[in-house]
């Protein structure tokens, strides 16, 4: 079996350091579960509005797979330059109120999912984590008319209950994240996971008010105060222009008021059924869905679109 603790080197003068001990551990990765861009808006908001410093990076060249997750490059005039390395990284970083926590994040690996995971327990029980909390973010079929919802999960009931209305039994493709999850509960860690639905139209753009949501179910449950007053000022303009694209388009309008009759629907049975699946608990599948994405987002403004499903831009 391959070294996990190879695959990560540590910034020395840190990491034995008492003041790393039993602190909490917020994670998340960009890739497949990251719908609205929610984890990569949570990062950026983060590492830029709080003090950070870096304790341990991890070999990306030995996780990532470059054809499936192609890095950027600029080119300026006559030479490329400013290649951006994948990086997936720990972090120590203060909240608004100076208390110390973790931060994992950057992208999810391709390769060595096991061993990756190994990697994480070690340094988890290393720095002796008290709490992990973890985020993802789903594509479903809601309206963004409606509160944003959130499946959590992990093994902390008293972070659970309450929450989590929904809970559908279903097969579903698997993340880092949830890997994450199981392995760590299975070396006896506490961990609790929030997956945040975004609504299916939206998931390719940037959308603000899912990562508000992440950041304040993650700093509730790990008792932090975290940034989010740049995320509701960009939230307030893009929900202005969809707001307006709703307004201008009727097969839009249909769109929005289909969804709100189901959600409404499901909410008031929200104990027994699940906004994630169908009647008979399977989930919605890309047909059915598809058609309600495109006719969103043929009028979504270019500056809040993502790219296009299985775009390559090198290709």
């Amino acid at each position: 079996m391959l070294d996990a603790n190879s695959l990560f080197s540590t910034n020395a003068e840190l990491i034995g350091s008492p003041e790393l001990r039993g602190l909490n551990l917020v994670m998340g990765f960009t890739g497949i579960a990251e719908a609205g861009h929610v984890v990569s808006q949570l990062a950026e908001e983060l590492l830029e509005q709080l003090d950070s410093e870096l304790i341990a990076s991890f070999d990306a060249d030995q996780l990532i797979d470059y054809r499936s997750q192609r890095p950027q490059i600029s080119f300026v005039g006559d030479h490329f330059t400013d290649y951006e390395r994948p990086k997936i990284e720990l972090y120590r970083l203060h909240d608004g109120m100076g208390q110390p926590f973790l931060l994992l994040t950057g992208a999810e690996p391709d390769l060595q999912w096991e061993r990756f995971t190994r990697a994480v327990i070690s340094l988890v029980e290393r720095l002796e984590v008290r709490l992990v909390t973890w985020v993802q973010a789903l594509p479903m079929p809601v309206p963004h008319t409606r509160p944003l919802g959130v499946t959590v999960h992990g093994n902390r009931p008293e972070l659970i209950d309450g929450i989590t209305a929904w809970k559908p039994t279903a097969q579903l493709q698997a993340a880092i994240g949830p890997l994450l999850e199981v392995r760590l509960i299975e070396a006896g860690h506490d961990v609790t996971g929030y997956s945040v639905h975004v609504p299916h139209y939206l998931a390719e753009a940037e959308y603000p008010q899912a990562a508000v949501t992440a950041m304040e179910y993650l700093g509730a449950a790990a008792s932090l105060v975290l940034p989010t007053d740049r995320l509701r000022e960009t939230g307030r303009d893009v929900e202005a222009q969809i707001a307006r694209q709703v307004d201008e388009s009727v097969e839009v309008q249909h769109v929005v008021s289909k969804l709100e009759k189901r959600y409404d629907k499901y909410a008031e049975n929200e104990t027994r059924r699940s906004l994630l699946t169908k009647d008979n608990d399977e989930l919605p599948d890309a047909e059915e869905l598809g058609a309600e994405v495109e006719a969103f987002l043929a009028g979504l403004p270019d500056t809040h679109r993502g790219p296009e499903p299985g775009a390559d831009s090198t290709d």
